[in-house]
């Protein structure tokens, strides 16, 4: 473990997100969370906090565990250390208004984290993760419709935080096997099959590009 700064990096804690990361960049799990993963990424226990609260207001626990309790936050985290999505860009701070704290690295590119720390905790008027939940779902829910805004198709650094976290947990254990359903081996062809409001995906058709 590392400690710098009130940030802390524990292996042991990571490793399930680790092995998540590896599954969907390709890469061995060891690899994927120790191989370039620079000091200055590692995030405080506040950020940390607040993604995985965030993960759960975007995928909610309902019969099944929601994004936060399967980790998914800390999935998020190595992805946009590692990133994915184009996150590493030095171009990837398109649609930020004006006077919102841009914090970037030496390269230019946008620390997604710091930004959704600050940006989240100016909607809630200071300290989202301590707010009741109606109040921080309040601040999420208009930070998402200002990035849909329109016809959706400006870039806003929240789609690719959205984006992973759907990402990560639709490419879970739970999110993959009971929130979606898995069949290894296909049946039948049927060019029409009736669809209703409780059909699930199956999830080995899934391409994590219907959704965000």
């Amino acid at each position: 473990m590392s400690s710098e700064g009130g940030r802390t990096w524990n292996r042991r804690e990571f490793l399930g997100a680790a092995a998540l990361l590896a599954m969907v960049v390709g890469v061995p799990a060891g690899a994927a969370i120790w191989s370039r993963i620079e000091e200055d990424e590692a995030p405080s226990d506040r950020q940390r906090k607040l993604i995985r609260t965030v993960a759960q207001h975007v995928i909610p626990r309902t019969q099944t565990p929601g994004a936060g309790d399967v980790g998914t936050g800390d999935f998020v985290i190595l992805a946009l250390a590692h990133g994915l999505d184009g996150t590493r860009e030095p171009g990837s701070t398109a649609s930020i208004p004006a006077g919102v704290p841009a914090p970037r690295r030496p390269d230019g590119s946008l620390r997604y984290l710091d930004w959704l720390e600050a940006e989240l905790d100016r909607r809630a008027g200071g300290d989202w993760p301590g707010k009741p939940p109606a109040a921080q779902a309040a601040a999420l829910a208009a930070l998402d419709a200002d990035a849909y805004a329109g016809d959706g198709r400006a870039p806003h650094p929240w789609k690719p935080i959205k984006g992973l976290i759907l990402t990560g947990y639709y490419t879970s254990e739970v999110g993959g096997s009971q929130e979606l359903r898995y069949e290894p081996v296909p049946g039948r062809f049927d060019p029409a099959l009736p669809l209703t409001p409780g059909t699930r995906a199956i999830s080995n058709d899934w391409t994590a590009v219907d959704f965000g």
